[in-house]
């Protein structure tokens, strides 16, 4: 008997009003748990969502000898003091993306790594990875990729540098680098360093554990090599891309939903669009707390991702989805990924009309979607078919929720504490899908 694909199912056209809390950054833990193997001693870790990418990535510490216990929720605690091995080849490497920050922290603390490179989401075209590599050839390491390992190796050690990325900040590339730097002697500039909040928030822990980072959240971060990173405690930042998700759901369904842990300028561009698009968001920092209202009926706007402080890639899909139902003329210009628009086809099967040349998307908005059934073929385009189902007419099934599931806790139960009606198959399997998060490169 073959197994069912897990698919979630959504009755849509109900409004959503209630609170959600929102979990951790799903992109700040991807960085911050391997970056835990810099470390001699007990890493206390709190607030780590409960999702695929996170569990991966604790069995793939435990591989290597470090010990992992649960503290509680959504805390933990890591100690890779027994690490002794530069090698990760085993194959939970290449089901998550984000596995290749283990390269800078195994070269920051062994001189030399041994990856499984890992595996691609559907979106066509390359993922470089040319920026890590420049960084740690800078500092030293000879870099080298055969049948899809990644051996960088630092014969005299590894030095400190000056290094200028290229192009469009990288926040791998930038993250990777921090992790390298943390023990090398000497101080490292990174020059047009990326800003997201999760590059300031890997700093924040690698400071917590006794490095000497400066500067993250600007265009210059300044590393001065610690002989040695001590053991301490951090709390992971809220995802700014789970709370826009809910937000632009909340705008385009109608409703009134409060978004409770969040950090309200991080989610500064999403409120801007919401707002131009007729909803309402009322922010209250010094609560942690955002209120969107809206009646459902939306205007068309413009959007263009851009690194952070702009409008994130990562947001794109989402806000796409909503405007497909939005009065009006809208163009998306995907400025970070453009292979990106593949999801679109899906959206079109409910009836979206979208027409796509070069980088930029223009959607004339429909007075509503129908339900269809759909596939997701990543983590946002996933989440961008929950929105799109929630505000159709009709019974809509979304396949491929494995995807989602790697960066959204919960997202079922959430959504039905709102009052959206969405069942799932339930997966026991969503750490089998290929790595995709494209913001992380």
């Amino acid at each position: 008997m073959s197994k069912q694909n897990p698919t979630y199912t959504i009755r849509g056209g109900r409004e959503l009003y209630g609170s959600v809390s929102v979990s951790s950054a799903k992109n700040a833990a991807a960085a911050i748990i391997p970056a835990a193997l810099l470390v001699k001693g007990k890493c206390s870790i709190d607030n780590i969502a409960d999702i695929s990418d996170n569990k991966m990535l604790f069995r793939i510490l435990r591989h290597m000898g470090a010990v992992v216990t649960k503290r509680g929720h959504d805390a933990y605690d890591i100690d890779c003091t027994g690490v002794g091995t530069h090698a990760a080849v085993f194959d939970e490497m290449r089901r998550i993306r984000a596995s290749y920050y283990l390269a800078g922290a195994l070269l920051g603390r062994f001189g030399r790594a041994d990856i499984a490179l890992p595996g691609g989401c559907n979106f066509g075209g390359p993922r470089p990875i040319d920026q890590h590599i420049k960084g740690f050839t800078a500092m030293g390491a000879a870099v080298d990729i055969k049948n899809g390992v990644l051996t960088a190796l630092a014969p005299d050690g590894l030095h400190s540098a000056y290094i200028v990325l290229d192009g469009i900040p990288s926040v791998g590339a930038t993250i990777n680098i921090m992790l390298a730097a943390a023990l090398t002697e000497g101080l490292t500039v990174i020059e047009n360093a990326a800003r997201e909040p999760h590059v300031l928030d890997t700093a924040q822990f690698l400071n917590q554990m006794g490095a000497d980072v400066r500067g993250s959240g600007t265009e210059t971060i300044k590393i001065r090599g610690a002989a040695r990173l001590r053991g301490g405690e951090h709390s992971i930042i809220p995802d700014q891309i789970e709370a826009g998700t809910y937000m632009i759901a909340a705008a385009a369904t109608g409703g009134e939903v409060e978004l409770t842990n969040v950090i309200t300028r991080h989610l500064e561009c999403v409120s801007v669009k919401l707002r131009e698009m007729g909803a309402a968001v009322d922010e209250y920092p010094g609560e942690g707390r955002v209120v969107v209202r809206s009646n459902g009926h939306l205007r068309a706007t413009d959007v263009r991702t851009l690194p952070y402080p702009g409008f994130p890639t990562d947001m794109q899909p989402q806000l796409t989805a909503a405007l497909c139902i939005a009065s009006g003329t809208s163009r998306v210009t995907e400025g970070i990924w453009e292979e990106r628009f593949r999801y679109l086809d899906e959206l079109m099967k409910m009836g979206a009309k979208v027409r796509v040349i070069g980088s930029t998307a223009t959607i004339e908005g429909v007075r509503s979607l129908t339900g269809a059934t759909m596939k997701a073929s990543d983590l946002r385009a996933g989440a961008a078919l929950v929105v799109a189902g929630l505000c159709a007419r009709g019974t809509t099934v979304v396949e491929g929720i494995e995807y989602v599931e790697r960066g959204y806790e919960d997202i079922v139960g959430k959504l039905t504490r709102l009052g959206a009606d969405i069942t799932s198959t339930k997966s026991g399997a969503a750490s089998d899908a290929p790595a995709e998060e494209l913001s992380a490169l």
